[in-house]
């Protein structure tokens, strides 16, 4: 079935993957301190930054897969709260991996008639389309991830 596969590809970018890179996000962030997490090195956005906005995509279609409404804008994926201690890099980073989880599963439940459908409105495409550009939305930040951590700890592999 698609939906295997599909799930497949989105836990290989994000919770237990090796094929890119020998990593994959969850690892990343695992041993990564909120002092890290919230280092901002000139323009780019701080890891913490791109933990929220990756969350914040998942958990809004998330909800559209567990029958809600699509409620996401662009334009506010970014204004994640500010990051003032530990716990609160552990919690953001934790709901990250716990919807990533969840939208995994949801993924590999879909029958190939579901990720044929619609999703939400015409012009957004079928499921599949949708899931696909989630897959590809994280490998993209999760490239920034990787270089944004090697420039913080200062790895001069790169």
């Amino acid at each position: 079935m698609r939906s295997t596969e599909l799930e497949k590809r989105f836990r290989e970018v994000l919770l237990d993957g090796k094929l890119i890179a020998f990593t994959n996000i969850k690892e990343q962030l695992s041993d990564l301190s909120m002092e890290h997490a919230t280092t901002k090195i000139d323009t780019l956005n701080t890891i913490a930054d791109l933990t929220f906005h990756l969350n914040y995509y998942i958990h809004g279609v998330l909800l559209v897969f567990e029958g809600g409404e699509l409620t996401i804008r662009d334009k506010f994926s970014y204004d994640s709260q500010p990051i003032n201690s530990e716990n609160d890099w552990v919690k953001l980073r934790d709901q990250l991996l716990s919807n990533a989880e969840k939208f995994a599963s949801h993924i590999g439940a879909m029958s190939n008639e579901k990720l044929d459908s619609g999703f939400v409105k015409p012009e957004y495409g079928s499921y599949q389309k949708n899931i696909n550009a989630m897959i590809e939305h994280c490998y993209y930040h999760f490239g920034q991830i990787v270089i944004i951590k090697k420039m913080i700890l200062g790895d001069k592999s790169m």
